[in-house]
């Protein structure tokens, strides 16, 4: 049986891909990735976003939201022209958004602000939602939590957290974003995964960044998606072409794809 993954989370639109996007799809669908689906950033992705949906249709998906790094003092402003865009075409769901104090904790607040209004929208609009946190994490998921009873879904990309932070986000109704983390060494997170049901876990690849090992530090691509697989097989005792069964059936269940 050929594997069917999904990657949950892809910025195939980086300029890193303008050179050899048909040839990175291509070894993806070899690699048994038949799924990309892409968060927006800011307003300036946009185009380069629906390009690459338009060229790919049913194969990349959009999502469409404001990233936490890209939130400044004019964000309402940058969150009305992003807004808009769900009028003009379907979208799988709201991201990438979050909170993120890694480079710049400045415009903290109004990174909060930004992150509960796209949450709104996503309830509104009864999408999931695509949540990146860095160094911020307590302060997304108590956000989180306020919204449990109202409906919201969605997953917490590039999770690299602990037990009790898993635990945390599936007692809101929220996936794991697995990606190349697992398989760093000494990174830990394998003995934190090999404590959560894979019920809760979808794959991904953050592609251009955060390669699987071998590739650590290179730039990322689809077509590694079976390196993470491979790992989460290991940890749990099973063959890979299973956590391509179960995590895309999640990710089929998050986002309503076919």
């Amino acid at each position: 049986m050929t594997p069917f993954f999904i990657d949950t989370h892809c910025h195939l639109f980086d300029e890193q891909f303008d050179s050899d996007i048909e040839a990175t799809i291509s070894r993806a669908l070899d690699a048994g990735v038949g799924m990309f689906l892409l968060p927006n950033i800011d307003v300036k992705t946009i185009p380069d976003l629906l390009i690459i949906a338009d060229k790919y249709p049913g194969l990349c998906l959009p999502m469409m939201g404001l990233h936490p790094c890209s939130v400044f003092a004019d964000y309402k402003d940058t969150l009305d022209t992003i807004y808009k865009e769900f009028n003009s075409r379907k979208f799988i769901a709201v991201g990438e958004i979050g909170l993120d104090y890694f480079w710049d904790v400045s415009y903290k607040e109004q990174q909060i602000e930004a992150f509960k209004m796209q949450l709104n929208w996503a309830i509104e609009m009864n999408l999931p939602v695509a949540i990146h946190t860095r160094n911020s994490f307590e302060d997304a998921i108590s956000i989180v939590e306020q919204y449990q009873q109202k409906g919201l879904r969605g997953v917490f990309h590039c999770f690299s957290g602990s037990i009790e932070d898993a635990q945390r986000i599936i007692a809101s109704g929220f996936y794991l974003g697995i990606g190349g983390v697992v398989t760093f060494k000494n990174g830990g997170l394998d003995n934190v995964l090999a404590e959560i049901p894979l019920t809760h876990m979808i794959l991904e690849t953050d592609a251009p960044y955060l390669a699987p090992v071998p590739f650590r530090g290179k730039r990322n691509e689809p077509a590694y998606i079976p390196l993470i697989a491979q790992k989460l097989a290991e940890i749990n005792g099973i063959d890979s072409n299973k956590i391509a069964e179960i995590t895309s059936a999640n990710a089929r269940n998050l986002f309503g794809v076919e």
